[in-house]
């Protein structure tokens, strides 16, 4: 019989998706399940991008160019000045989704066994990118009792080694919602440049950040240039996250020539999406100040209620829509799974994301599970309810 590679063995499962089976299995034992698990917010998309696929006048569903359209990417890059970023639309490469954006990156700047330092917890997809690019990923611990802030500068160049290529990070973070500090992403800056490193930036919640801060882009940062490169998407920007369209940006003229070559093998990204993001990119301000505002209502609802529970520690975040929270327990995978097959309360129960997936470091965040604040606040309030009352009766 033919064998799987053993790449394809090593690819980790999705620790979002991976207990979706358990999910439907409840649903068709007619229970309510409230998704705390994934990052698909229950914003409505901006109508004006519904409107464009709607009456979009193409006879033919054609290829576009390999890195997008070019009155999309010149719009996006009318986005960013608008941001105080300073970019133009060569610098740019429309992507299906971050996802890619982050492929062609790995691909561009790193050969196997090749190594990039992130901060842990990360966005779980980063250890299957890096898997599937035969990529190292070399974690600093940040740690739930420091808030998830940077570990110390010291750290991250003490494990620089002749194959370290790049320091990565994700601002405002998945899954901690840390926001960093300009002085931070200098800290960063100084330390890429004197080591000769790339600085990769997954700035897709750039929008959603909170209690008064700035989002401070690395593409701000003057000296930079060929240094920085930007991961973006659509997906939670506009609620849109099966449009599958995000961005490479980079200053760096090798890094976009390069990344092109990734881009012109996958022929194009899908043309109607692109339709559609072009004409979110009119969405008013007014619609980010609301959804904000809903983001903060229901972060402090969903952080007020975890710590009234006994035993449980959570960070608190300033950005994008996710929490880490550390339940006493030993086994959150276990745990996940129980309360998808094994609890409920008239009918109702909760599924979380075990967090031991969005580290690289094995045996790390076992008792950790991701919480996504995606769901209106009276379903915020049963399902934390329900993972009190599992807590009380759960045993490892």
């Amino acid at each position: 019989m033919p064998t799987i590679s053993k790449k394809g063995y090593a690819m980790p499962e999705s620790p979002i998706r991976k207990l979706v089976p358990f999910a439907e299995k409840a649903y068709k034992q007619g229970k309510t399940v409230y998704h705390l698990n994934i990052g698909q917010p229950d914003i409505k998309t901006p109508q004006v991008a519904l409107d464009a696929v709607k009456i979009h006048s193409l006879d033919i569903l054609a290829y576009t160019r390999s890195e997008g359209s070019e009155d999309y990417r010149k719009k996006i890059a009318g986005y960013y000045k608008k941001h105080d970023i300073n970019v133009e639309h060569d610098d740019i490469i429309v992507t299906t989704g971050g996802s890619e954006a982050l492929l062609f990156a790995f691909g561009s700047i790193m050969d196997i066994d090749d190594e990039v330092i992130i901060p842990e917890p990360f966005y779980a997809n980063y250890n299957g990118f890096a898997r599937a690019s035969d990529v190292k990923i070399v974690p600093v611990i940040s740690k739930i009792e420091d808030n998830f802030a940077l570990p110390p500068i010291e750290e991250f160049e003490k494990l620089i080694t002749p194959y370290t290529k790049a320091i990565m990070i994700c601002n405002p973070g998945n899954p901690t919602g840390y926001l960093y500090s300009k002085d931070e992403i200098r800290k960063l800056a100084s330390i890429v440049k004197r080591h000769d490193l790339f600085l990769i930036a997954d700035e897709v919640y750039r929008e959603f950040v909170y209690d008064g801060a700035s989002h401070y882009s690395i593409l701000q940062e003057e000296g930079l240039e060929d240094y920085a490169i930007v991961i973006d998407s659509v997906s939670k920007r506009y609620s849109m996250c099966g449009a599958r369209i995000g961005s490479l940006v980079s200053k760096n003229k090798e890094v976009i020539k390069t990344a092109l070559k990734f881009a012109q093998a996958r022929l194009s990204p899908p043309t109607l999406a692109q339709i559609a993001s072009e004409a979110a990119l009119d969405t008013p301000q007014s619609y980010f100040d609301e959804v904000i505002d809903e983001y903060v209502e229901r972060r402090n609802l969903l952080i007020e209620e975890l710590n009234k529970i006994e035993g449980v520690k959570v960070g608190t975040p300033r950005g994008a829509f996710y929490c880490i929270a550390e339940l006493p327990i030993k086994n959150s995978d276990l745990f996940a799974q129980w309360l998808l097959e094994s609890f409920d309360i008239d009918g109702e129960t909760v599924m979380v994301a075990p967090a031991a997936g969005f580290y690289s470091t094995p045996g790390v965040g076992l008792n950790q599970v991701r919480i996504a604040y995606v769901l209106n606040i009276e379903s915020i309030k049963k399902a934390v309810h329900i993972l009190k009352e599992a807590l009380k009766v759960y045993q490892d």
